[in-house]
């Protein structure tokens, strides 16, 4: 007579015999199969995130035609009698040994500023489940957005858990900011399908606002830096930054703020994409009519390694934040933490620039040799997976930083002075000492 164990591991057996479609899916370590089923679905800023959003979702590449409909969302559930129905625009994607799939996308727009909407995202028999966002409100009133650090590897095992703390934090936000570094290999779809997986339903409800890392660039058949394959398929972003740079380089305004990236990989390898985005920055900052800007990219401009230094962004780019007062600058690539405001060349000793910048990491890869306490930190941290919470109230901007498990681990406020720079209000943790 065969035991209980026995017979139930036959029958686990006899189930996955029966169903090779599972082995196969578990076992799969190439790519995440899509299906006729609107995978992947992710929201994007626009320029202006108050009337307009952009949605993209994946589906196998046998699905040629797929739809997005959106309605105001009410507790009545017969708000779906009410929906407008739109046709996406549709882009196959085949590359080397990954599955080809279509690519779809979708801007909603004229919509209202400040208000919940529902939407969902399909076709046939095949649809998303009905999912919230709110858009943006009006210039002036308090908001807030989280800023992550390089995410990169070990993604659906440990990034997720900061991912979804950051939610619970913060899940009102009006976007959430990559630092680039989304993933390691940029071409390796099942990177970007446990990217993907890692933030779930939250890519769904809250825009993203990706910058490009070196990691999230690959040598092109020409010989080229360029951006991965799957960047522009699945983001759709603002185009208003320059040519070649396309949702790369971009900015949006968001209740009084402006949020600008820049490829600060395409400008470390190319003199032609370094000029490009000098000069486009000082128009998008020479014409700025927002009180508050937010400047993200990758390569730190002050670098927590000793072995780094990103000159050629740092003589390129800081004599503009120190001429148009950027408010503050949210980089990675170092997999560290450090945040504090840097001098002003030729300026007498001690004068600071009223630029705060910040460098972090958000993933588990950390670095932990050739990491000096220099002198413009005010803060730091090694081996400390960080999220971060910016809020914008008028003229404050609080900025808290939370490991993954929650805890706050460093603060500070940025308080606008008519005719000054910023006043910096510490407000880290007291008696918490540094991760070192």
């Amino acid at each position: 007579m065969k035991s209980v164990s026995s017979i139930f591991a036959c029958l686990i057996i006899g189930i996955f015999a029966i169903l090779p479609g599972i082995t196969s899916a578990q076992q799969n370590t190439d790519f995440y199969i899509p299906t006729a089923q609107p995978d992947r679905i992710i929201l994007n800023v626009t320029v202006d995130p108050s009337t307009s959003m952009a949605v993209n979702w994946r589906t196998s590449s046998d699905v040629t035609e797929s739809f997005a409909e959106i309605a105001i969302a009410s507790a009545d559930p017969r708000f779906t009698d009410k929906v407008t129905r739109l046709k996406a625009k549709s882009e196959l994607l085949k590359w080397e040994d990954t599955a080809p799939a279509n690519y779809h996308s979708q801007i909603f727009e004229g919509l209202t500023p400040g208000t919940k909407y529902a939407y969902r995202v399909g076709q046939g028999d095949h649809w998303s489940e009905w999912i919230h966002f709110n858009t943006a409100g009006k210039t002036g009133d308090k908001f807030s957005f989280i800023y992550y650090g390089d995410v990169q590897t070990n993604i659906r095992s440990l990034w997720s858990r900061v991912a979804r703390d950051a939610y619970a934090k913060a899940p009102e936000s009006v976007l959430m900011m990559y630092a680039g570094d989304l993933i390691n290999k940029a071409n390796r779809d099942v990177e970007w399908g446990d990217w993907f997986a890692a933030g779930g339903f939250i890519h769904s409800m809250i825009p993203g606002f990706p910058t490009p890392g070196n990691h999230d660039h690959y040598d092109g058949p020409d010989g080229k830096n360029v951006t991965s394959v799957f960047w522009r398929p699945q983001f759709t972003l603002p185009e208003n930054g320059p040519e070649g740079l396309e949702e790369t380089c971009y900015y949006s305004d968001i209740q009084g703020m402006r949020f600008i990236s820049l490829n600060s990989d395409q400008a470390e390898e190319s003199d032609e994409y370094l000029e490009k985005q000098r000069v486009w920055m000082e128009k998008v900052l020479s014409n700025n009519p927002n009180k508050w800007t937010c400047v993200t990219f990758h390569h730190p401009i002050y670098s927590p390694k000793s072995t780094r230094d990103n000159k050629r962004m740092r003589e390129t780019f800081k004599p503009l934040f120190d001429k148009y007062k950027v408010d503050i600058v949210l980089q990675g690539h170092d997999h560290t933490y450090a945040r504090g405001m840097a001098k002003i060349p030729m300026q007498e000793k001690g004068a600071v620039s009223g630029t705060m910048y910040v460098v972090s990491v958000s993933g588990p890869k950390m670095t932990g040799s050739n990491v000096e306490k220099a002198g413009w930190m005010d803060r730091s941290a090694l081996y400390t997976q960080l999220y971060h919470v910016v809020t914008v109230d008028k003229d404050v901007l609080d900025f808290k930083a939370y490991t993954a498990t929650g805890e706050l681990y460093d603060a500070f406020e940025l308080v606008k002075q008519k005719g000054k720079i910023n006043k910096v209000i510490d407000k880290t943790p007291r008696n918490l000492p540094e991760n070192r």
